[in-house]
């Protein structure tokens, strides 16, 4: 179905032009201070009709698939990440840094990827968290960009725009269409073992003005930025990669520091936020954020208004794999609102996960319906970019590193 509805790809490129055309800011500033997102420029994308006749013409394993981004291992394409897209029909795959060690290797891996998901009819989501500073797993010798904490000292809208630009240029050279950035997180405890510098500060506005012009900067390369991690990470004193944290912060409090950058970053165009794993005991007692219909479909969806995708961080960490089974987890997880699980590591897990939310369809624990939403959210951000995974040719890292040094050296 989705193969021989090319006209619908054209209508959207067309749209999409015309409405790049007429995209201007309101006040004379280079960077980007308006409210558009992409969604917003494609006012005449394809109707819900067209959404839902792709949605009805696909199986259950298909739209199942789509709400998966899966981890592969290896540099090169392998059997698992070959039977994830040809049997599974997993949406995404996000890359670490085992994954990509040069950029020629890169650029192979993901063309590889590309060509064997041809016969599938919904692109890929090709994913990295490339935030600049210290995580960045794109390889050959890039110059490093600042962190977020050094971008925060500088306290230059324009400046984290083009950052975020650089951020956008580079995935798309490589041929990604998605990073896992900006973060979000308001850095309020010092002792935080996993956010630090990966915050632009420890103030909510400032937080708020410098990522909305970092997702914007992303957004212009036609890259989807995914901002994180809601409802806030910046006070947990565990990190979630080992543990389950637990903040005692009642609704009340988050609105005051945490959910600002967020609620600011909806209301200028996220498209994608990613939901932490962190247990908010003052607000859901028995889930973890990521599994919370309180927090994802009250608070995310109904209070503040958002109507994106929302994506997991990684169901492999050990705050849900301590506590849960993963595929429980993540049928939890999809009940209370989210659209994508994030599994990043092992291959098992991966199809742990897939299966066990297949079969809670079939026993109605899920309802088909419910799935169907998430699909049609899904496919409306992949058709929004644009997204057909097309081969990249080849990479020039000199290049990519003179638009570094040009950006970095307005701020010496």
């Amino acid at each position: 179905m989705f193969r021989k509805s090319g006209f619908i790809f054209i209508l959207v490129i067309v749209v999409l032009s015309i409405g790049f055309f007429f995209l201007v800011d309101d006040d004379d500033k280079s960077y980007h201070n308006d409210n558009s997102s992409q969604s917003e420029i494609s006012k005449n994308e394809p109707s819900q009709e067209d959404y839902s006749e792709m949605i009805s013409d696909m199986s259950l394993n298909e739209k199942i698939g789509q709400m998966v981004i899966a981890g592969i291992s290896g540099t090169k394409i392998n059997q698992s990440t070959k039977t994830l897209i040809n049997q599974y029909k997993v949406g995404g795959i996000i890359f670490y840094g085992d994954n990509l060690e040069s950029p020629q290797q890169v650029v192979q891996l993901l063309n590889q990827i590309k060509s064997e998901n041809k016969q599938n009819r919904l692109p890929l989501l090709l994913s990295v968290d490339e935030e600049g500073g210290r995580v960045s797993r794109l390889p050959g010798n890039l110059l490093d960009l600042p962190t977020n904490k050094e971008i925060g000292k500088i306290n230059n809208p324009e400046f984290s725009y083009e950052i975020g630009t650089l951020l956008g240029e580079e995935l798309k050279e490589f041929g990604f269409n998605l990073d896992f950035a900006p973060v979000l997180d308001v850095n309020s405890n010092p002792n935080n073992p996993i956010i630090g510098d990966r915050s632009f500060g420890n103030n909510a506005d400032l937080v708020s003005k410098l990522g909305i012009q970092t997702m914007k900067g992303i957004q212009s390369q036609n890259i989807i930025p995914v901002i994180k991690h809601f409802p806030g990470h910046g006070d947990t004193s565990v990190d979630s990669h080992l543990n389950l944290p637990k903040v005692n912060k009642s609704l009340e409090d988050l609105k005051k520091l945490e959910i600002i950058p967020f609620k600011n970053a909806i209301d200028n165009g996220a498209e994608v936020v990613m939901v932490a794993h962190i247990l908010l005991p003052k607000i859901d007692a028995t889930f973890p954020s990521s599994m919370s219909d309180e927090i994802i479909t009250n608070i995310l969806r109904k209070q503040l208004d958002f109507n994106g995708v929302v994506i997991t961080d990684d169901m492999t960490m050990k705050a849900i794999t301590n506590h849960y089974d993963i595929g429980q987890a993540a049928i939890e997880s999809v009940k209370a609102g989210s659209d994508i699980i994030l599994v990043a590591h092992d291959y098992n897990q991966i199809l742990s996960t897939m299966d066990a939310l297949k079969a809670a369809v079939k026993n109605g624990e899920i309802s088909e319906e419910r799935i169907n939403a998430s699909v049609d959210r899904i496919i409306q951000l992949k058709m929004n970019y644009e997204i057909i995974n097309e081969k990249v040719e080849g990479i020039n890292i000199k290049v990519l590193n003179q638009s570094i040094k040009n950006v970095l050296s307005g701020i010496e």
